[in-house]
């Protein structure tokens, strides 16, 4: 990578000196059906508050020239053209030529081998706009962009304001976008290539879904859902953020290749691996649900108001993440979304923030390569949960108020985390400060450890630092009635130092700390009722307070405080009764884990064979038959086992692979060069085409989601 990664001392410093009017930015991709390269003239209108004053303009790729009010410029130095001796009023033009291959950084092409059809994206997050296009290569300072492409004549251009007016030119054409909204540089977007389009009317807005050719099927097939899932968000967001998304249009487009996903302003893009080749199944929906609302969420935290410094873009992913799990309990079908955040996600954060990798949430970033560095489990699922907690803190009605407030007043420019704690507080009466500092810059995991003595119950916390954090949640009381457990009693509690009493009733058969699952801390049974809460887990009668005692089972686990053995029953007893289908794979996957990574050798087979027969039984419920026979694919233990599994999968090609692969684990030569290339050849070859860049690394500071998500 060329150039020199800008410090926060630097950005400061050119955001004291600069305001950006406009970008007026010609791009040329006539080249890139036979060849390579992308041509850009970029003209930035641009004030000097003191004029005379020097600064620097980012763009290592070639520049063939560039001029600063009608003067000729120097050439660029590790990336940056210095801009010396700037008027009140600047107009400064650059034009500069970058190759798409597999080095390139900000620009990709990338040709479908179903069909031959060639495609291009741009991908500018965090800070590799200017590897394209001359620009000022920095969140806080945002412009209006005003996109001119050249593009094949077969082509679609998609960008961020829609619209566009397109001139034919023979065998090419020219897309004229309209200027965006004052946006940061890493948020605009180029996408180019014989699309298929599917648009739809939805909240008021024009919605489109944009895949390539060979994906047409998949994409009518998703269709209905994905529309259905953007209309709920937009209105949702329009409530609860007081402020509807600001443009008509609205596209999302699938794009072989692209390593991940961006929430460029009216234009996500998405890697097309998510057009899955066969029916996802409910947990896959449930989690593309929330990849689909955290994408959307950013429209506002992130487009419409931006942070102004990479040491805040935890916030910005943490936001997204949260809203997108807020929206879909709210709106969407998917109304077990923080139950299978907490099966997923927050679990692995639970993990990564008790060991040796554990970090506050929002660190010093000094440049942006150390923003690319900040992203893990603690960024997103740990930051989703404490934006939760903020909520529960103060009320989701004043926590929306305070939001509300936050995008009316800095609309369309940046903030900093104060920022938003201010607006809430405002909105709450609560002094947020020590809340802030407990939450947001103290490394760990909070211990809630229920305890029982003479004089009633307490609930005891620990915290990583001297004291443990202000703490809003609830426990619950639970008694046996038939083979169910129900709730007596709801305690609802603020933990605000080593001991806090609860009123809970005497004699309950399960006592759950942490129900609802509305703080983020690691919880344990009192001492005299830990057998039989392992042993009552399946007993409770929701989703969400099941999930919350396989929260406890497992890091119970993970601390060495429970065998393999107890963890797995605790799962397999779960699974047995669990109504919904989001967190059938995730707790598959815990089952699996526990029995074949946590069990000494001599329980090992046992605790698997659990798990299989556990499998097969939930492969009977059409809801969870998919996610059921992947977990025996894992689990199977002989050729019998898998060749039934083979009949099962009948032509669901991922779950033959699966087959096949557990037969290689068990040595068998069954699994011949044969069977893998009869297998191979009734893959469609858009079914291959993702594969990799879902796999490939991202080189940006990406997710969520998916990643969390990728």
């Amino acid at each position: 990578m060329s150039g020199n990664s800008l410090t926060q001392t630097e950005a400061e410093g050119r955001a004291s000196l600069l305001t950006v009017k406009r970008y007026d930015v010609a791009v040329d991709l006539s080249d890139l059906l036979t060849g390579s390269q992308v041509r850009c003239e970029s003209t930035i209108t641009f004030t000097c508050h003191r004029p005379g004053a020097e600064t620097f303009v980012d763009c290592p790729a070639a520049v063939e020239g560039a001029t600063l009010n009608g003067v000729v410029l120097r050439s660029a130095v590790e990336g940056r053209i210095a801009l010396a001796d700037l008027a009140e009023r600047n107009v400064l033009t650059m034009v500069s030529v970058t190759e798409c291959s597999a080095h390139s950084w900000g620009v990709h092409k990338a040709v479908d081998p179903a069909d031959g059809e060639t495609y291009f994206f741009t991908d500018f997050t965090p800070d590799y706009a200017h590897h394209v296009l001359a620009c000022f290569d920095q969140p806080d300072l945002k412009a209006s962009w005003a996109f001119t492409v050249t593009a094949p004549a077969g082509w679609r251009v998609l960008s961020n304001s829609g619209d566009p007016q397109v001139e034919e030119l023979g065998s090419v054409r020219r897309w004229t976008f309209p200027p965006t909204p004052p946006l940061a540089a890493y948020n605009t977007v180029i996408n180019a290539g014989p699309y298929y389009e599917l648009r739809r009317h939805g909240a008021g807005h024009d919605l489109g879904l944009f895949a390539r050719k060979s994906l047409a099927s998949i994409l009518d097939r998703d269709a209905d859902e994905l529309f259905t899932l953007t209309t709920q968000g937009l209105d949702f967001f329009a409530d609860k953020f007081g402020m509807p998304f600001p443009q008509h249009k609205y596209d999302q487009v699938f794009t072989p290749e692209y390593p991940g996903a961006m929430e460029n302003f009216g234009c996500v893009t998405w890697m097309d691996w998510f057009l899955r080749r066969t029916s996802p199944t409910r947990a896959e929906w449930d989690i593309f649900s929330r990849y689909l609302l955290h994408e959307l969420a950013h429209m506002w935290f992130g487009n419409i108001v931006t942070m102004r410094w990479w040491d805040d873009l935890w916030l910005n992913e943490a936001f997204a993440e949260f809203a997108s799990n807020w929206a879909a309990v709210s709106v969407t079908s998917y109304t077990d979304a923080w139950t299978a955040h907490l099966a997923g996600e927050k679990l692995k954060a639970y993990f990564m923030d008790q060991g040796p990798m554990s970090h506050p949430i929002r660190q010093q970033v000094r440049d942006v390569s150390e923003a690319e560095a900040t992203f893990d489990a603690i960024t997103y699922p740990k930051g989703a949960s404490v934006l939760h907690q903020l909520m529960t803190y103060v009320g989701e009605a004043n926590f929306s108020a305070g939001l509300t407030n936050y995008f009316a007043t800095h609309a369309w420019g940046n903030t900093t985390l104060q920022d938003l704690f201010d607006a809430v507080a405002d909105a709450s009466g609560r002094d947020l400060d020590q809340w802030r500092t407990g939450w947001l810059e103290t490394a760990g995991t909070d211990r809630l450890t229920l305890d029982h003595d003479e004089d009633g119950f307490a609930l005891v916390a620990q915290g990583p630092g001297d004291r443990p954090r202000p703490h809003a949640l609830a426990v619950g009381a639970y008694e046996r009635s038939g083979d169910h457990l129900e709730r007596m009693a709801l305690v609802e509690v603020e933990v605000t130092g080593e001991r806090t009493r609860l009123d809970l009733p005497a004699g309950a058969d399960l006592y759950l700390v942490n129900d609802e699952d509305l703080t983020s801390a690691s919880t344990r049974p009192d001492a005299t009722t830990r057998d039989a809460f392992f042993r009552n887990a399946a007993r409770l009668p929701t989703a969400t307070a099941r999930g919350v005692a396989v929260t406890t089972a497992w890091d119970m686990l993970i601390n060495g405080e429970a065998t393999a053995a107890e963890a797995v029953h605790c799962l397999t007893g779960v699974l047995a009764v669990e109504t919904s289908a989001s967190v059938i794979e995730p707790y598959l996957n815990l089952a699996v884990e526990a029995a074949d990574l946590w069990s000494p050798e001599s329980e090992r087979n046992e605790l698997l064979r659990a798990v299989a027969e556990a499998c097969r039984s939930l492969s009977g419920v059409g809801a969870y038959r998919k996610a059921a026979l992947r977990g025996f694919a894992r689990t199977a233990s002989g050729l019998e086992e898998v060749a039934w599994l083979q009949t099962e999968a009948g032509e669901d090609i991922d779950l033959q692979w699966r087959a096949l692969v557990r037969k290689a684990q068990l040595g068998s030569p069954a699994a011949t060069e044969a069977q893998v290339c009869s297998t191979a050849t009734r893959i469609p070859m858009r079914g291959l085409v993702g594969s990799r860049s879902a796999l490939r690394p991202r080189t940006r500071p990406r997710r969520r989601r998916c990643g969390r998500r990728w």
